[in-house]
């Protein structure tokens, strides 16, 4: 078994247009950046992503939302001093805007990558954002239900993986990677070490290699 591939853009262009994309990082901080630029190379269309934010600057993200192939950005975080990009598309009306709060977002794609139908949370009760959902009370707290976010992939930075696909990850690139690695049906992992099998510590993977169906070195950015 053996995960390594030697192309992101072999692999990316596999992703077909309409496909629903979690992709990792906390604003820079474990930002898959060169699976983002192979994917923008491949011209797919009408995507659907899930990410913590909407992008920072003209890089990454942000630079694949320029492109014009997103029709809808699933976030917590779509405004920030450097999110032009995505502010000058949503007031053009180019884009759609699923604005979910951080917990609920991690909340709802960790359900999907436990298998659960739905969560109750009491985060957002009473707003905009829970309008036409569900709600309950329960031991005299109100709560909404939220439904899993599954994707068809998962774009994930680690720094180092084996040709299984166990992962660890560098600090606070950490982040949304390993519960988005779990939620989508395939998963591809950027890395920037490959090492043997055996010299990962198995009480330091994060990520197993059962939720991990290709793994990708890449050189760090510069």
């Amino acid at each position: 078994m053996n995960k390594i591939h030697h192309s992101a853009y072999e692999l990316l262009r596999s992703i077909p247009n309409r496909a629903t994309i979690l992709i990792g990082g906390f604003g820079a901080a474990g930002q898959p950046t060169q699976l983002i630029d192979a994917l923008i190379e491949s011209d797919t269309q009408d995507l659907t992503i899930v990410s913590n934010n909407a992008g920072n600057g003209d890089y990454g993200l942000a630079k694949l939302l320029k492109t014009g192939r997103v029709k809808k950005m699933v976030c917590s975080f779509p405004r920030q001093s450097d999110s032009w990009v995505f502010d000058e598309l949503y007031h053009a009306g180019k884009i759609e805007l699923e604005l979910v709060p951080q917990g609920n977002l991690a909340c709802r794609i960790q359900a999907a990558g436990m298998g659960l139908g739905a969560v109750f949370t009491p985060t957002g009760f009473g707003t905009l954002l829970t309008e036409g959902k569900e709600t309950r009370h329960i031991n005299g707290k109100d709560y909404v239900l939220e439904l899993p976010i599954k994707a068809d992939f998962a774009l994930i930075k680690a720094h180092k993986g084996d040709r299984w696909g166990n992962l660890i990850y560098n600090k606070s690139a950490r982040n949304f990677g390993p519960i988005m690695a779990m939620a989508a049906t395939t998963t591809i992992a950027q890395v920037s070490e490959i090492v043997e099998l055996g010299e990962l510590d198995p009480e330091h993977i994060i990520t197993p290699g059962i939720f991990v169906q290709h793994v990708v070195q890449v050189q760090p950015a510069p």
